[in-house]
């Protein structure tokens, strides 16, 4: 199986409910480095899994809406918790669309999983992986 990985990062507050989250009940900032891995089975004719600038250009239109936001007043996470579990599983969803949509460039047709990957520090990550 060949890979490609790109990367970016977020900057993002939310707070959680219930006792499971401590402290973390209160709002508070999280930076989020962001680790997007697309696989396929076989190379492009070009000898490549995807275009890398449009992976990375695609990583970074997901992000953009959530980078400098306060999660817990976006819409679309209303009643959610934000969790850096919930949050790969949603930019998942949303590179998942952008290989089925052609926004990757020639070859993002033949990507068979992604995972998504969100270092909350140096000591602790989450991640989602899945078919497209």
């Amino acid at each position: 199986m060949y890979a490609v990985e790109v990367r970016d990062h977020i900057m993002v507050a939310h707070s959680f409910r219930g006792e499971l989250f401590g402290p973390a009940q209160k709002l508070h900032g999280a930076t989020f480095v962001v680790d997007v891995a697309f696989f396929r089975e076989t190379l492009t004719k070009d000898e490549v899994v995807v275009d890398i600038g449009r992976a990375h250009e695609a990583l970074k239109a997901t992000l953009a809406p959530l980078n400098y936001q306060n999660l817990d007043a976006l819409p679309q996470f209303s009643g959610r918790q934000t969790t850096t579990e919930f949050l790969s599983k949603h930019i998942f969803d949303a590179m998942a669309a952008a290989a089925r949509e052609g926004r990757l460039g020639p070859g993002g047709e033949g990507i068979v999983r992604i995972r998504v990957m969100l270092h909350e520090s140096h000591v602790a990550r989450a991640w989602y992986e899945g078919a497209v």
